[in-house]
C-alpha cells in the first residue's frame, strides 16, 4: 500500500502563510496602489518608433491619391473628376527593395518617390499613423522598422518623468515604445496627444518620429469598464458557489469559494508588488484561474464525498480528507503542470499583453493547485472538526442519497 501524506498536518501553517501573503498584499495595496491599464483609468496610450525614414512620397497632380501599406504590399488608389480611378498595387515579393518601389512607383502620373536608403527590404516598412495618408505636396515619410534608435530612457528624456508611463515592446533594434499619460477630467484628447507629440518632435525631430498607433479613453468609460469587471467578477464567484452548494454542502461550497478568493488575493498581492499593469488581459487572467481552480476543488471534493461512503473505518475526518487528497494528488500535479508548459511557452516567446497575461496565469496555476489541496481542505476540516464516524457516515450517505 502506498504511503499517505499526512496533508492535514500542515493546514494550519499554511492558512498562516496565506494570510500573511494576502496581509502582504493588503499592505502593498495601501502603499503603492494597482498599476491600472488604461482600460480602467481615462488616459492616452502612445506606441511610437523613432527611425530616420528611408524614402518619401509626393504627389503633384489634381487627383485624389491615398497610400496604404499592409503586410505584403502597397496600394495606391488613385480617384477624382476627370481621372481614371484605379488602384496600383506593388507586391512586395516582387518588388524586394526600397529601390525596386520606388522605381515602381514612380511610373505613376505626377507621383514621385525619394529614396533615402534604397537598399531597405519592403516586408519592414511602415507609415506615420498621425498624418493622413493622403498623397501631397508635403511629402509622405515612410519608416523602416527594425531600426530603432533610442531607449526608454531618451524617452523620459523628452516627456519628463512626472504621470508618463513607457514600456519598451520588443527588443534591440525592433523596439516600438509605448507612452501612456493620465487626463483630467477637464483635457482634451487633442490637447494631451499633441503636447506629447510636439515633444517628441522637439527632441528627435519631426520627419523620424512615427506613430505607431494611438488610443485614448475617457473618464466615463473608464469608471464602466470598473464597476462592470466587478459586478462578473462576484456574479461568477457567486454562481461557483451555488453550484458547489447544489451538488455538494454549504462547507464544501464556502470552502471551494474560500479557495477561488485566495487564488484572486494572492494574484493581486503579485500584480501590486510587482507593479505589473492589470488591463482587461490580466483581468480575463484572473477569471481563467476562477474556472481552472474550481475545477481542481471540485475534484477533490468529489474525492472526499466518495471517500465519507467507503471508508467507514475512519476514525476522524482528518483521515479521509489525507486519503481524498493522496489519491488526487497526482492528477492534480499532472494538469497543473501540463498547462504550464504551454503557460511558460507564451511567456517566454510573446512580448506586451500577452505576457502579462501568461505571467498572471504562472501565478494562478500554482496558486490553485496550493489552494485547491490546502485551503479548501482546510476550512472543510475545521468546519467538520466534531465530525464522529456514525454521524458521519449517517450524514453523508444522506447527501448522496440526495445527490443521486
Amino acid at each position: 500500500m502506498r504511503k499517505q501524506i499526512k496533508f492535514s498536518r500542515a493546514f494550519l501553517p499554511c492558512s498562516i502563510i496565506s494570510c500573511a501573503l494576502i496581509i502582504f498584499g493588503i499592505v502593498g495595496f495601501c502603499t503603492k496602489g494597482i498599476n491600472l491599464g488604461l482600460d480602467f483609468r481615462p488616459g492616452l496610450i502612445e506606441e511610437v518608433r523613432v527611425a530616420n525614414p528611408v524614402a518619401e512620397i509626393v504627389y503633384n497632380g489634381p487627383a485624389s491619391v491615398s497610400l496604404d501599406l499592409s503586410a505584403g504590399q502597397m496600394d495606391i488608389v488613385i480617384s477624382g473628376t476627370g481621372v481614371a480611378n484605379e488602384t496600383r498595387q506593388m507586391n512586395f515579393a516582387l518588388y524586394k527593395t526600397v529601390a525596386e518601389l520606388a522605381a515602381e512607383v514612380n511610373k505613376i502620373d505626377d507621383v514621385v518617390m525619394t529614396v533615402r536608403d534604397g537598399s531597405y527590404d519592403t516586408t519592414k516598412l511602415f507609415l506615420n499613423s498621425a498624418v493622413t495618408n493622403q498623397l501631397r505636396t508635403e511629402p509622405l515619410y515612410i519608416y523602416p522598422a527594425g531600426t530603432s534608435e533610442i531607449t526608454t530612457d531618451d524617452l523620459r528624456a523628452a516627456l519628463g518623468d512626472e504621470g508618463v508611463a513607457i514600456k519598451q515592446l520588443g527588443n534591440g533594434a525592433d523596439a516600438s515604445y509605448q507612452i501612456r499619460m493620465g487626463v483630467s477630467d477637464d483635457e482634451a484628447q487633442n490637447d494631451l496627444q499633441s503636447g506629447v507629440n510636439e515633444k517628441l518632435y522637439s527632441a528627435f525631430g519631426k520627419e523620424r518620429v512615427a506613430i505607431v498607433k494611438t488610443d485614448f479613453i475617457g473618464a466615463g468609460m473608464s469608471k464602466s469598464i470598473g464597476t462592470r469587471s466587478i459586478i462578473m467578477f462576484v456574479c461568477v464567484v457567486v454562481l461557483i458557489w451555488i453550484y458547489a452548494t447544489i451538488r455538494f454542502h454549504w462547507d464544501f461550497a464556502l470552502g471551494s469559494v474560500i479557495a477561488l478568493l485566495h487564488d484572486t488575493l494572492i494574484m493581486f498581492t503579485f500584480i501590486v508588488w510587482t507593479q505589473m499593469e492589470f488591463s482587461t488581459t490580466v483581468l480575463a487572467a484572473v477569471l481563467t484561474i476562477i474556472g481552472y481552480s474550481i475545477n481542481a476543488t471540485v475534484v477533490i471534493l468529489d474525492r472526499i464525498r466518495f471517500n465519507l461512503k467507503m471508508m467507514p473505518e475512519a476514525k476522524t475526518f482528518a483521515d479521509i480528507l489525507n486519503k481524498a487528497l493522496n489519491d488526487t494528488l497526482v492528477r492534480s500535479i499532472l494538469t497543473t503542470v501540463t498547462t504550464l508548459f504551454a503557460v511558460v511557452s507564451l511567456y517566454v516567446f510573446t512580448t506586451g499583453s500577452i505576457k502579462d497575461f501568461s505571467l498572471a496565469m504562472i501565478v494562478g496555476l500554482l496558486s490553485g493547485m496550493y489552494s485547491s489541496i490546502f485551503v479548501s481542505s482546510a476550512f472543510i476540516s475545521l468546519s467538520r472538526r466534531k465530525w464522529r464516524p456514525e454521524f458521519g457516515i449517517h450524514h453523508s450517505l444522506k447527501h448522496v442519497r440526495a445527490d443521486e
